[in-house]
């Protein structure tokens, strides 16, 4: 009888949330294989404007710990070619003067990295618990009708590149989508549909809350901090 009521009840578990699938396929965010377009000889090397950015971001670091600017020399080289491709990585391990298995560490540690190319507009979905609990489901499913594309993919006209990520800290403004730099929230489907026509205009769509919220006050109105702040002396003993 105990054999059948745990048999009945392994069968009956409904997972609440999975983990977001990496885009590109399973292992593709650790392993790297040579294609034509990403191999070690992949044509690379900064600009003179931001090699002198380079310069820059070194600068902030002690002398003789280069590698500590590994991460804003590797987003300097994904903002200047719009994904990271391997040659980009030796090319920031020559500079840093760190092996190049030390870049590729960080490389695929950090999801921000995108080691295959992306869309012009790369839409980063959250799906973590608050963003489910306020339908980040009806959000992608809204994507995806509206481009065509399932997670992971790019559009015809690479302009759009969908992927599902873990949380993304706007959990107060749920549900929310990150596109390149910029977080739009408190969504609906009309309001994601908006925003990409907007983009496939060639427009810019405001950030941020979608719903008339300035920041993350409470939906219903502000319940503290409802008056201009006190001077400076407010509560002090006037004889200090």
């Amino acid at each position: 009888m105990l054999r059948t009521v745990l048999q009945r009840s392994v069968k009956q578990v409904r997972y609440f949330h999975k983990t977001a699938l990496c885009s590109g396929g399973e292992g593709a965010l650790f392993v790297h294989r040579d294609t034509p377009e990403n191999n070690p000889s992949t044509p690379f090397d900064f600009t003179a404007e931001n090699y002198t950015r380079v310069e820059a971001i070194i600068k902030n670091y002690p002398e003789g710990h280069k590698s500590a600017a590994v991460i804003p020399v590797l987003d300097l080289a994904q903002r200047q070619n719009g994904w990271l491709p391997i040659s980009a990585m030796n090319k920031v391990a020559e500079i840093l003067e760190m092996p190049p298995m030390r870049v590729y560490e960080v490389a695929t540690f950090y999801t921000m990295f995108n080691r295959k190319p992306v869309g012009k507009y790369h839409i980063q979905i959250c799906t973590t618990t608050p963003c489910m609990l306020r339908d980040s489901d009806g959000i992608l499913e809204a994507i995806k009708k509206k481009l065509g594309i399932q997670v992971g993919e790019t559009t015809a006209d690479k302009l759009f590149t969908l992927t599902e990520v873990e949380c993304l800290g706007a959990c107060v403004n749920a549900p929310m989508v990150q596109i390149n730099d910029n977080y739009y929230e408190d969504l609906t489907p009309k309001d994601i549909e908006n925003i990409i026509d907007e983009l496939e205009a060639g427009g810019d769509p405001k950030p941020g809350p979608r719903n008339g919220r300035f920041s993350c006050e409470p939906a219903g109105g502000l319940t503290s901090l409802t008056e201009p702040p006190k001077g400076p002396g407010f509560g002090v003993r006037a004889d200090l």
